[in-house]
């Protein structure tokens, strides 16, 4: 990992070393991804039954996924596994349930009625990745936000296996996450699908899910024919720490992301040399010992770093600057700086509060912004899952009341028709 410090390396040097990208501009995917978005438009089921075979190189007679599947999943799903995945949708739910808002109306004394009215998406895509990994996790955090806003229909997108079928624990987490309909459909040909809509898979008012680039492309493309949930771009950790960190803690919490792939970004910001010593020693040994050590090794030289600074005024403002997915607060008082984080996807607080709980069961969805985007972007929740419509319902008083002023802004601003909805009425 790059370490450095504060007081000998200039901010353009520390800011690079921060410095994420989607890198969504490389024109040659983009046009492939256009390509196969304007296919599946044109043709609907049979490009992606192509798409399938040429990609998966499965071919595909049928694309949903049967109710018999869905039967001999629940049979091939370990109990002990099966009772885990039900741990973390119960937890997802619960969590999710908190953020439920209610329709709300404001009337003034001439009657004058303004108000919000909340109402769930009709129907909401799910893709979530497959192919040689499986993340049953990931159909739990998406769907599930999903089905507590109240949308009536949850369609899922998966690449099937080389055998043509999806694995159980993808589908037994589906049903936990109430999804209504599953297709064996994978990448921007998926994207398509839920977007624009086949003969076999219906047209969503929003598609959410990680994917790969040309997952990530196609949702850029779709925008607006469809809504999206984010730019989802590689995963990554920040680590703010103190002396009173235990550099063993830092050192494994820095790999949890790292191990995702060669495209993570994993930092460590604090003012202590003697601790960012001694996380690069526990580096060292953990991964020499985990299975996915030539990953980790190529990220950490890629996209891993240290920064010494010169005090925790200048990491908490570091840490903002980063804006990370994960922000982990392994401080002797992290409560004292939680207000001060401004810039973080989740905010991982204490010893005994890993990426790991945060990833799977502590609640709150592990679908969040990266790449910086947590400057301005909130996790996946239930918000995303509705909309909010104005109400506003004036009696002839109230308008009276306000007349006067819709007048003058109207005339301002050259809008005669403007004025003259208002003046017709209040002369009847």
């Amino acid at each position: 990992m790059r370490v450095l410090s504060t007081s000998t390396a200039s901010p353009e040097e520390i800011q690079a070393l921060l410095r994420r990208s989607l890198a969504l501009d490389d024109a040659e995917i983009e046009s492939r991804v256009r390509a196969i978005l304007n296919d599946v438009a044109a043709r609907g089921d049979e490009a992606l039954r192509e798409y399938t075979a040429r990609f998966d190189g499965v071919q595909l007679a049928q694309l949903e996924v049967t109710g018999e599947e869905l039967q001999n999943a629940q049979e091939a799903v370990a109990p002990n596994v099966a009772e885990a995945l039900r741990l973390a949708a119960e937890r997802i739910r619960r969590f999710h349930e908190r953020q439920k808002r209610n329709s709300w109306f404001d009337v003034n004394e001439k009657g004058g009625l303004v108000g919000q009215m909340i109402t769930p998406l009709r129907r909401v895509g799910v893709y979530v990745p497959g192919g040689l990994a499986v993340y049953p996790s990931s159909v739990l955090m998406c769907a599930i936000p999903a089905q507590v806003a109240g949308v009536e229909e949850i369609i899922l997108c998966t690449p099937p296996r080389k055998d043509g079928t999806v694995h159980p624990l993808v589908l037994l987490a589906a049903q936990e996450a109430g999804v209504n309909h599953i297709f064996k459909v994978g990448g921007a040909q998926a994207i398509a699908a839920m977007a624009y809509g086949t003969q076999s898979i219906p047209a969503a008012d929003k598609v959410v899910g990680p994917g790969n680039i040309y997952v990530t492309v196609a949702k850029k493309l779709v925008y607006g024919a469809v809504g999206i949930d984010m730019l989802a771009g590689p995963s990554e950790v920040c680590i703010l720490a103190d002396d009173s960190a235990n550099p063993r803690y830092v050192a494994i919490d820095l790999l949890t992301q790292a191990e995702h792939d060669v495209h993570t970004a994993a930092f460590l910001i604090t003012p202590s040399p003697t601790l960012a010593q001694a996380v690069q020693r526990h580096i060292e040994q953990a991964v020499a010992e985990l299975p996915r050590r030539d990953i980790l090794q190529q990220t950490l030289a890629q996209n891993g770093g240290i920064i010494i600074t010169r005090d925790m005024e200048e990491a908490v403002h570091l840490a903002n600057l980063c804006a990370p997915e994960h922000l982990a607060l392994m401080v002797a008082e992290p409560w004292r700086y939680l207000s001060q984080m401004r810039c973080a996807g989740a905010v991982l607080m204490g010893d005994y509060s890993p990426q790991s709980l945060g990833d799977y069961v502590a609640g709150p969805s592990h679908t969040l912004p990266t790449s910086g985007t947590a400057r301005y972007a909130s996790p996946l929740n239930v918000d995303d899952f509705v909309k909010k419509t104005s109400v506003v319902c004036f009696t002839r008083e109230a308008l009276s009341e306000v007349a006067e002023a819709i007048k003058i802004l109207a005339e301002v601003e050259g809008l005669e028709a403007h004025r003259q909805a208002v003046e017709r009425r209040l002369q009847d």
